[in-house]
C-alpha cells in the first residue's frame, strides 16, 4: 500500500518496508500544451551529501554525465529528452545497503535544461511527482505528488533521503527554485 505524502512529510522507510536494500526512486512529469518555440528537456540530478552538507567529491554528483556514484549505490538509468508517454520519466536506482556509510544524505533535484534561453518554467508543467518503490518486486512504497503551481520556478527539489537514528527516511520537499543546476552545484560542492 502506498504513502501518499504532502510537502514536508517524512516516513521511515525501514519501518514502512523492513528489509528493503534495492529501492528506485520514479521522478515523472507531463508537459502543458504551450508552444515555447522549443523541446522541454527536464533533468534529474543526485547529490550525495556528506555530514558537512556537501558531495565528497564531483562523483557523489549523479547526472545525466555521470550515472553512477563511485561506491556503485546509486546509478541513474539515463535522460529523457521528452517526458512524454505514461509511467517514470527517470529513474534512479539506490542500493541502501551500499551507500558509502560517510554519505548522510540524497537529494533528488529535478531542473529544465537550458530554461532561460528557451522561456520555460514549472508553471508549463503538470503532474509532476516522486515515487520511491522496491526495485526488487515493484511494489510502491511512497509517493510526494507535487500539486503547487511553480510558475516561475525552473529548478525544484523534489525529495531527499536521509540517514536517521541508523535508517533511512524519506522526506517529500517540493521546494521551488528561480535557478539552474549551477545553483545547486555550487551550494553542495
Amino acid at each position: 500500500m502506498t504513502i501518499n505524502l504532502s510537502k514536508g512529510e517524512r516516513i521511515s522507510l525501514s519501518k514502512e518496508a523492513p528489509g528493503l536494500k534495492k529501492a528506485g526512486v520514479g521522478l515523472g512529469w507531463d508537459i502543458n500544451a504551450s508552444d515555447t518555440g522549443a523541446a522541454f528537456d527536464l533533468d534529474v540530478s543526485v547529490f550525495m551529501i556528506a555530514s558537512n552538507g556537501k558531495i565528497p567529491n564531483e562523483q557523489y554528483f549523479v547526472f545525466y554525465n555521470n550515472l553512477k556514484s563511485p561506491d556503485g549505490s546509486v546509478e541513474s538509468l539515463g535522460d529523457d529528452r521528452t517526458g512524454e508517454g505514461g509511467g517514470d520519466d527517470e529513474t534512479i536506482l539506490v542500493e541502501l545497503n551500499t551507500i558509502d556509510p560517510n554519505i548522510q544524505e540524497i537529494v533528488f533535484v529535478v531542473t529544465i535544461y537550458e530554461a532561460e534561453a528557451r522561456r520555460q518554467n514549472f508553471g508549463q508543467i503538470r503532474n509532476s511527482y516522486i515515487r520511491i518503490y522496491n526495485n526488487e518486486n515493484d511494489s510502491e512504497i511512497t509517493r510526494y505528488d507535487l500539486e503547487e503551481d511553480f510558475s516561475r520556478e525552473t529548478s525544484i527539489e523534489m525529495g531527499r533521503l536521509y540517514r536517521k537514528d541508523g535508517e533511512w527516511r524519506f522526506q517529500a520537499v517540493g521546494q521551488g527554485y528561480n535557478s539552474g543546476l549551477e545553483a545547486f552545484v555550487q551550494q553542495y560542492t
